[in-house]
């Protein structure tokens, strides 16, 4: 066979497995949104059926062979190799226990969702054990000898370590400590959002929201879960809300982080749909675009001012009087139990707290039957508040229930590089708060979906970032953001 037959013969197969995962992340989006609760059960045996036709796809000998003979026709291509062959490591991993993971993380969502409301963590515990047993195993074969954890980082941010991510957060820890003790020794109190606000304006809104900053609803929807998501890639990516009465920022932000997601997904060059390189190159540059979006543009001064008065207008008076008082009340700091309603001083503690929890678990010195009292422990002494009730504890996230070990240092690493990737931005674009103060994100998410989003899988994680801001990522500019933000709003 010729080399570049082989090529467009491994390019042909990574697109029906492209479309068949897409398929199957259908299955998962229908699950969460619109899927009646007796099908529980039935969807695991679907899912875990769709895992096994995947998992026979991606470790198929003619593959194998395609791939030692292929040659690429040019960079795109040899990157298109280069991941094909990557994705080749699920050959390490047992038919029968990947099949097994989609079956019971399928069920273990469910499991959760109603532990959850019922404030039941007994309940949960015995398939948490069961997810963390299958999750072991699978690290173990993964890394084949070395740090299970590490092998499961892999599948979110490639070439990333828990060393590294260490590192990283021992790196950005002190300082975010001492903001947040000099941001609650400040005697400014910003004022907190109070009232009912109907759920029916809420989101009329947010898919307002959703329009200004670019989504593409002729490729996407919005719809309601439980713990808002973004699913899909190319020309079909979907974005989920939630909504409390007594709570409109919780929808507004949520809408605006899954529309960074998406807008990530739809942006990608359309050349490379259902392709290696076809969607986010990482879970860290996937969240650089989800916050950047929710954050340093959708929590500036100049945007807020807009937001004031699109709330004013369709909510009438809410006790907040002016855009500057409106500005400090969306960036109010104050210890809170849930992480997706956390301010950006103290999101990162809450990831740091996760990543050390969820590490210890996959390396096995720490057991699920103790993880309720090292997480409350460990919250206790991180916040300084104690947990009143699991939902706001152990049982918050979704992630653990449906086996994604690994992804959550991801949201810091992605504060991380949207922090880079503002600094940039703001250097190319000195008119970008007058743009922000007419809801106008065209210029801002233009830029980004030229530096970034395009290229999709074109370059490894922190080759794209490093190529959108013109040098290595680290943390200092979001830690400059961050102290300078918070200075101004709380008088430091």
């Amino acid at each position: 066979m010729m080399r570049n037959d082989a090529f467009a013969e491994v390019m042909a197969m990574a697109r029906q497995t492209a479309a068949l995962e897409q398929v199957a992340g259908r299955l998962g989006w229908d699950q969460e949104t619109t899927m009646p609760r007796g099908a529980a059960e039935q969807r695991g045996e679907e899912m875990a059926a769709m895992e096994g036709v995947l998992h026979a796809r991606r470790t198929d000998p003619r593959l194998a062979d395609l791939l030692e003979a292929a040659a690429a026709p040019d960079a795109a291509g040899a990157r298109q190799l280069r991941l094909a062959r990557a994705h080749r490591r699920a050959c390490k991993v047992p038919a029968a226990l990947a099949q097994e993971i989609a079956r019971v993380t399928s069920l273990a969502q469910g499991i959760w969702a109603e532990a959850r409301a019922a404030e039941d963590v007994v309940g949960f515990l015995p398939t948490l054990a069961e997810v963390i047993a299958l999750k072991r195993q699978e690290g173990a074969v993964l890394a084949q000898g070395g740090d299970p954890y590490d092998a499961l980082v892999d599948d979110y941010e490639p070439a990333m370590t828990g060393a590294e991510i260490a590192a990283m957060f021992g790196a950005m820890r002190p300082r975010l400590v001492s903001l947040r003790e000099r941001v609650l020794g400040s005697d400014r109190r910003p004022a907190a959002l109070s009232g009912s606000f109907s759920a029916d304006s809420q989101l009329r809104l947010a898919r307002d929201l959703a329009t200004a900053f670019g989504y593409d609803w002729t490729r996407g929807r919005l719809d309601i879960a439980v713990h808002p998501f973004s699913s899909g890639s190319a020309n079909d990516v979907r974005i989920t809300t939630r909504i409390a009465e007594a709570d409109p920022f919780n929808c507004f932000y949520s809408t605006i982080h899954e529309v960074g997601h998406a807008a990530y997904e739809q942006g990608i060059d359309p050349d490379y749909a259902l392709t290696p390189i076809g969607q986010g190159v990482s879970m860290g540059v996937h969240e650089s675009q989800s916050r950047i979006y929710e954050n340093q543009l959708g929590r500036s001064r100049a945007f807020t001012g807009w937001l004031f008065g699109q709330m004013r207008e369709r909510f009438g008076e809410f006790g907040i009087g002016s855009a500057d008082e409106f500005f400090a009340t969306v960036n109010r700091v104050q210890p809170g139990f849930i992480r997706t309603e956390a301010d950006e001083v103290h999101y990162n503690l809450h990831i740091m707290m996760r990543f050390d929890l969820e590490r210890a678990l996959m390396q096995g010195s720490l057991e699920v039957g103790d993880l309720e009292a090292a997480w409350n422990d460990r919250f206790k002494a991180d916040f300084g508040v104690t947990v009143d009730r699991p939902s706001n504890g152990i049982l918050q996230d979704v992630h653990w229930s449906v086996g994604l070990f690994g992804y959550f240092p991801t949201y810091s690493l992605g504060n991380l590089y949207a922090g880079c990737l503002h600094q940039a931005l703001r250097a190319d674009q000195p008119g970008l708060d007058d743009d922000l103060a007419r809801g106008d994100l065209a210029a801002a998410t233009g830029w980004l979906r030229e530096k970034v989003q395009r290229h999709g899988g074109l370059y490894a994680p922190r080759e794209v970032i490093a190529r959108a801001i013109g040098g290595a990522p680290g943390e200092a500019p979001l830690l400059g953001y961050l102290e300078a933000k918070f200075a101004e709003i709380y008088g430091l």
